[in-house]
């Protein structure tokens, strides 16, 4: 079955959105936002070596994807 917001599409949208957000507020707010954009970029990094995503594992914990 197929669902509509599969997991691996919830952890995409959230980091594009958590990038795209910081870089947006260390543009126009303050530069200290740009430690996130470098957080969820060492974060992806590291998922795509190891496997363990933390975000991947509070999702399925709260009940959220398949």
């Amino acid at each position: 079955e197929e669902s509509f917001m599969r997991l691996e599409n919830i952890i995409r949208a959230t980091a594009g959105t958590m990038i795209l957000g910081s870089l947006s507020l260390g543009w126009w707010v303050h530069p200290g936002f740009f430690f996130v954009t470098a957080f969820v970029g060492a974060n992806l990094l590291q998922s795509s070596f190891t496997g363990i995503c933390p975000l991947e594992m509070v999702l399925k914990k709260a009940g959220i994807g398949s």
